[in-house]
C-alpha cells in the first residue's frame, strides 16, 4: 500500500462498510444492551479477529480459490447462508428477560461473547468479497509482503473497525436503559434476527 491516498481510501471504504448495519453490528448492539461495554468489547474483538482472518485469505490464496473454483466458494456461501439462519431464528426465538444493568459480566459470558462475534464475521462471506474487491485497489496483491500486511494493512483495520464499533457500543450504552425491558429487548433481538435472514437470502439468491 504506497501513498497517503490510497490509506485514505482503504479506510474510508472500510469504515463505510463496517458502520452499514448488518449481522455483526445489529449484534454488537443487541450485546452492549444485555450484556454492557466489556461483554461488547469482547464480541467487537471477535467481529476483528474474524476480518482480519478473511482480510489474510483474501491476501494470501482465497482469492485464487474465488476464481479458480466457483464450486468451492459457492459451497461457502451456502453453509455461511445457513449459518446466518439458525442465527437469526436463535435472535428470534431467544426469551428476554428484563436486563440488570448492574449485574456484572462472568468470564464464561466474555468467551461467549467473543466467540460469537468471530463466527459472526465467519459466517458472513461478504466479509472477504468485500476484501477481494477492495484490495487490488490499493495494493497489488501480487506483491504483497509480510511487512505490508503486518505493518500496514493489519493495524489500519483493527483501528477501523474498533473505532467504529467502538461507536456502536457507546451509542447503544447510552440509550440501554431505555431498552432493558423485555419487551424492547425482544424487539431488537428480532430485528437483528430479521436482519441476519435478510442477509442470508441475499447470499442465496446471488448463487442461484
Amino acid at each position: 500500500m504506497s501513498g497517503i491516498a490510497q490509506v485514505i481510501s482503504y479506510v474510508a471504504a472500510l469504515g463505510l462498510a463496517a458502520a452499514i448495519p448488518g449481522p455483526g453490528m445489529t449484534a454488537l448492539v443487541a450485546r452492549s444492551v444485555c450484556g454492557g461495554a466489556v461483554s461488547a468489547f469482547a464480541m467487537l474483538a471477535g467481529l476483528i479477529l474474524g476480518d482480519l482472518i478473511y482480510l489474510t485469505l483474501a491476501i494470501f490464496g482465497l482469492g485464487v480459490i474465488g476464481q479458480t473454483n466457483d464450486t468451492i466458494f459457492t459451497l461457502i456461501n451456502y453453509a455461511a447462508s445457513l449459518y446466518l439462519c439458525l442465527l437469526s431464528w436463535q435472535f428470534w426465538c431467544s426469551q428476554p428477560e428484563a436486563i440488570n444493568i448492574a449485574q456484572k459480566t462472568t468470564n464464561k459470558e466474555l468467551a461467549t461473547a467473543w466467540f460469537s462475534g468471530l463466527t459472526i464475521t465467519l459466517g458472513n462471506p461478504k466479509t472477504i468479497a468485500f476484501y477481494l474487491a477492495i484490495l487490488p485497489l490499493v495494493i497489488s496483491l501480487d506483491n504483497v509482503s509480510l511487512k505490508m500486511w503486518g505493518g500496514m494493512l493489519v493495524p489500519v483495520t483493527v483501528l477501523v473497525l474498533l473505532s467504529v464499533g467502538a461507536v456502536f457500543i457507546l451509542a447503544a450504552l447510552r440509550i440501554r436503559h431505555l431498552l432493558a425491558s423485555e419487551k424492547a429487548e425482544r424487539r431488537l433481538f428480532r430485528l437483528a434476527a430479521s436482519i441476519m435472514i435478510l442477509a442470508a437470502s441475499g447470499m442465496v439468491i446471488k448463487n442461484l
